[in-house]
């Protein structure tokens, strides 16, 4: 009798967490289940902080929940994935405990912090040279110097730095570890050499790489489930804890991006397209982040931190349905008839506008109305998305097909627009849980390699990940060639606003906040 094998894949994000029960031998999620919460209200513009507690009590509620829908025995889970969301700062004293609250991936409150770091460092291009990419906001190692700068007693009791997934792995077995494509987005990492890097280190603090917890390969175990964590779920005391990732990480490996010519576009509360890569592929520029990805290849990938954040803006000032949405962007012609949107709502990372806002460019008595809004919204950040796409192209990434995951996917008329707009086929997949899904794969990969079986990513992506024929877009020659034309309007609408935006961010601290 063939002895069966589970894997759960749990991703901590920002707003939920959603963990899935995965059978070994066919692929199939058996069980499901998320939690949702929210960030910490009250605090001043540009933070975003969130208590860890609250991704530890997600945890226990989502495993329980779907081992329950599963219906399988515990007994038989050999291993466990974590992915969480990027870039999140989870600082610990020496006793393990949390010090404060985390700064999240979407905090814009160390801008200043960035700008030290960058100038100690030599500027941009010496920034690029030691670490392969570049500093912005949402980055951990501003984080750190942050609080450094503003809450010195907290920062006297730091004894760990560890990631969202990191910190979740810890709880699991009780060991302080990260893996390269999470940690590749520390801004403390040289991602080409996978080591920590001294300079940056120095600049922040000379004593902080002794609270860097060590680096390892991928599909190397954090460790294994604590007796304590094995008996509350009722699993054995041998489940093997896989090292996890970051969410786009994860999301790569569950959306089968584990080979040149996948590209994975996340229409989410913020947007992300990545692709793989066997060799680091560093922008200059330090557009394109230069990450390490979850499989011990590299992984670069662009962010953009406003997608459903524009659409639901727009759904729920005209008190729309997820359906009324679709219909009435269908209502308006393709371009909004010149109607674009900047969705800087939250800021902006690619292109890097952290001081940028939400602009309506094209108002008029045509325009001024639901459809056009909705279309132009649509639209915009689309667009937004695309701009990190060409600077990817540039830089050598042919894509042959963009596979769409995240809630936006599921709008069949933002699929043929992502297909026009990015000029690529789109496809979304039959198991639309990317991130959560790849960590179980993920798992399930460190599990038979640790018991020596000789199998590779791509082998197990290949067998399991399934695209949904029916979610197949096709780009219309005559919309990408509309859409070329309004893409250089709204970058050349980009650049122009910038020193603006600055002024306006001033203006508001000064006689507003």
């Amino acid at each position: 009798m063939v002895e069966k094998q589970y894997f759960i894949g749990v991703d901590t994000g920002t707003q939920s967490t959603k963990t899935l029960i995965v059978d070994g031998e066919t692929g199939r999620v058996l069980g499901k289940a998320s939690k949702s919460y929210g960030l910490i209200e009250g605090l001043p513009p540009g933070h975003k902080e969130q208590d860890p507690k609250v991704w530890i009590e997600a945890l226990y509620f989502t495993i329980r929940q779907a081992l329950r829908e599963s219906k399988i025995d515990p007994k038989e889970i050999r291993g466990i994935g974590v992915s969480g969301q990027q870039h999140g700062f989870v600082p610990l004293d020496s006793e393990g405990n949390v010090i404060r609250p985390a700064k999240l991936w979407n905090d814009t409150s160390t801008i200043e912090e960035c700008e030290i770091l960058i100038r100690e460092m030599g500027g941009k291009k010496a920034v690029i040279d030691a670490l392969g990419l570049m500093i912005p906001p949402g980055y951990t190692a501003p984080k750190i110097l942050w609080l450094k700068r503003h809450e010195p007693e907290n920062y006297a009791r730091l004894a760990t730095v560890l990631l969202p997934h990191d910190y979740l792995n810890f709880y699991l077995t009780g060991n302080k570890v990260m893996e390269y494509g999470d940690a590749s987005g520390t801004a403390l990492m040289d991602i080409r050499t996978r080591r920590w890097c001294d300079k940056i280190i120095e600049i922040i603090d000379p004593e902080l790489k002794d609270k860097l917890p060590p680096l390892q390969p991928s599909d190397r175990p954090a460790g294994f489930v604590r007796k304590e964590i094995a008996e509350n779920f009722g699993l054995r005391d041998d489940v093997l804890v896989s090292a996890g990732g970051g969410d786009n990480m994860m999301g790569a490996i569950g959306t089968g991006n584990t080979r040149n010519g996948i590209v994975t576009a996340s229409f989410g509360t913020s947007g992300t397209i990545y692709a793989y890569s066997d060799v680091p592929v560093v922008d200059p520029e330090g557009e394109i982040a230069a990450f390490c990805d979850s499989t011990n290849a590299w992984l670069p990938l662009l962010c953009t931190m406003n997608v459903t954040v524009a659409t639901e803006f727009i759904r729920d000032l005209f008190g729309m349905s997820h359906k009324e949405l679709e219909e009435a962007v269908l209502k308006a012609p393709p371009g909004a008839d010149g109607l674009i949107l900047l969705p800087y709502f939250e800021g902006e990372r690619t292109p890097n506008v952290p001081d940028g806002t939400g602009v309506f460019f094209g108002l008029n008595s045509r325009t001024f109305n639901c459809a056009h809004f909705a279309r132009a919204a649509m639209e915009g950040v689309t667009l937004g998305m695309n701009y990190g796409l060409n600077r990817m192209k540039e830089l050598g990434i042919k894509p042959s097909q963009i596979r769409l995951t995240g809630g936006g996917s599921k709008n069949r008329a933002w699929r043929q627009i992502a297909a026009d707009i990015f000029g690529v086929e789109t496809v979304c997949l039959k198991i639309d849980e990317g991130a959560a899904y790849g960590a179980a794969l993920q798992a399930m990969w460190t599990y038979k390699k640790y018991n020596g079986e000789r199998i590779s990513i791509q082998e197990i992506t290949d067998r399991f990940i399934e695209v949904d024929e029916e979610t197949l877009a096709s780009p219309r020659k005559s919309n990408v060639k509309l859409y070329r034309e309004l893409q250089k309007i709204q970058d050349e609408l980009s650049l122009s606003l910038r020193k603006v935006f600055s002024k306006h961010r001033a203006y508001l601290y000064r006689f507003v906040s």
